[in-house]
């Protein structure tokens, strides 16, 4: 193997990911310099400019002539992974803002290392986006998911927070020694780690090596299914999401989780999307699975948020949920009517990011007012805090998929790409348990409109929470009004050849 040899001219493209490391390292100097007694929120304010620096560099990356290839062609710069990189920043940014007005110094111990904890986490996501190599891409996985395990075991001495870390720590391990075993038989076929050579290889000798495909798409079908928490990968979400810090809650829901889509749309369709292989059976197979986890997903997830008293739990089985509905462009693949896939995804994925900070926002402010995490808590909010219902509402029934909102135009556009491609099943799927998802999320409104506060507990709102909210809600109803211009926007500056499949 050819060493890897890194320029000047290189380091620039690297200035996103630069930025948050170099960050990362001098709050933590920072942080144990500092007198014990020393207010650390500053901290967090600082992680969040290091964030917007590190999207002002992605944006100037974004829409080049070419991918620019790095490391040995190891890691991508391309609009693929540009965008995907805005969102995760966007998302911990705003999962950091949540958080200067919700943790305080008596409820993780150590306030300072949550903050910039969170950047080597959105870090190991960036990576994952941009990775062309299987190297680099578990590199990322690997540093996102060290990382989350440490910021779910951040309340160290709440029992269920301990709880949840364990089981997320055994599992993950799990799904992570799966991928890993999946992606060595990848290795073995071609002798090289980069997904385009993988892929010539796989096109050159794919009778050969037939069965081996099989075992690896399926192992890592598995380890990929933990990550982004579909059933029947599911079973540890529910358990860490009731355990977490809710802002770490709300960053595995969906940074994590968009993570993780973002490898499967690098692997699968690198090596899969165009089929070149004399026949179409490992292609139909893959992605025939895929639509089954899909739907598996949509219909546990679904059916079993309706049992749930605990909003941490429910909206765990809601992820589950949605993990299909992402799922699907993803599962449907390319054909001749159907080229948007990522366009679709990346829709709803920002859809999905806004509607669930959005949403665990307003469980922060329940549970800091009331100190209740079930569905009761919300009783009577409308006449406790009239605006935060307000947004609230909106929040509830765009994840519903009610019109007019983003989420309903996401899974507008999911659907029709299903009917495209004629997986009328999948498509039938989708409607009837987005109309089941109707009963639970219509319940927490019936609660706040319908249902009155007993104690009358008043509801406060710190800063930081209502401008987290109402950035939340606001985009969300802007995004439903508007929907094109987004879809426009990403048809314009994104091109599946140049930006996701890597030919060798």
């Amino acid at each position: 193997m050819e060493p890897i040899r890194i320029h000047v001219q290189d380091l620039t493209h690297l200035l996103p990911e630069m930025t948050l490391v170099i960050t990362a390292i001098l709050l933590s100097v920072l942080d144990l310099f500092l007198l014990k007694g020393v207010n650390r929120k500053w901290i967090g304010w600082l992680s969040l400019a290091g964030i917007a620096v590190s999207i002002a560099f992605v944006i100037a990356q974004l829409n080049p002539d070419q991918a620019i290839v790095l490391l040995n062609e190891s890691y991508r710069v391309d609009d693929f992974g540009n965008l995907l990189k805005l969102a995760f920043l966007g998302g911990t940014a705003l999962i950091i803002l949540m958080s200067l007005g919700s943790v305080e110094d008596g409820e993780i111990p150590h306030v300072g290392e949550y903050y910039y904890f969170l950047l080597p986490a959105v870090l190991g996501a960036m990576v994952m986006a941009s990775s062309a190599d299987l190297i680099t891409l578990f590199v990322g996985l690997e540093l996102l998911s060290i990382t989350s395990y440490v910021l779910v075991a951040m309340k160290k001495k709440n029992t269920r927070s301990n709880e949840g870390a364990f089981k997320y720590v055994i599992l993950g391990g799990i799904s992570s020694a799966v991928i890993l075993y999946g992606m060595s038989f990848l290795y073995g076929i071609a002798g090289t780690t980069n997904l385009g050579a993988i892929q010539a290889a796989i096109v050159s000798s794919y009778e050969s090596y037939k069965p081996l495909l099989y075992v690896s798409f399926f192992l890592l079908l598995a380890g990929f299914g933990f990550k982004i928490a579909a059933a029947p990968f599911h079973s540890w979400a529910p358990d860490v999401y009731q355990g977490a810090p809710t802002p770490v809650t709300a960053f595995l829901a969906v940074i994590s989780k968009g993570a993780a889509f973002a490898i499967l749309f690098r692997v699968f369709y690198v090596l899969l999307a165009l089929g070149q292989f004399g026949d179409e059976g490992l292609q139909k197979d893959i992605f025939l699975a895929l639509s089954v986890v899909a739907a598996t997903a949509m219909i546990w997830g679904n059916t079993v948020a309706l049992r749930q008293k605990n909003v941490k739990r429910l909206l765990a089985y809601s992820g589950i949920a949605n993990a299909g509905y992402l799922l699907v462009p993803l599962a449907v693949h390319i054909n001749l009517v159907q080229v948007d896939n990522f366009s679709k995804f990346f829709f709803y994925l920002i859809a999905y990011i806004l509607m669930n900070i959005g949403a665990f926002t307003v469980l922060l402010i329940i549970e800091k007012s009331t100190g209740d995490e079930e569905t009761k808590g919300f009783a009577g909010l409308y006449y406790r805090a009239p605006w935060t219902s307000a947004a609230a509402v909106v929040l509830l029934l765009s994840l519903a998929g009610i019109p007019v909102s983003a989420g309903f135009f996401g899974k507008l556009y999911l659907l029709f790409g299903t009917m495209q491609a004629h997986l009328y099943w999948l498509g039938a799927v989708m409607m009837i348990t987005s109309v089941i998802s109707f009963y639970y999320y219509f319940g927490i409104i019936r609660q706040m409109f319908m249902r009155a506060d007993l104690e009358e507990r008043p509801v406060s709102v710190p800063v930081p929470l209502g401008i987290t909210l109402w950035l939340c809600a606001g985009l969300t109803l802007l995004l439903g009004l508007v929907p094109g211009y987004l879809l426009a926007y990403i048809d314009r500056i994104f091109s599946l050849t140049r930006d996701l499949l890597i030919l060798s």
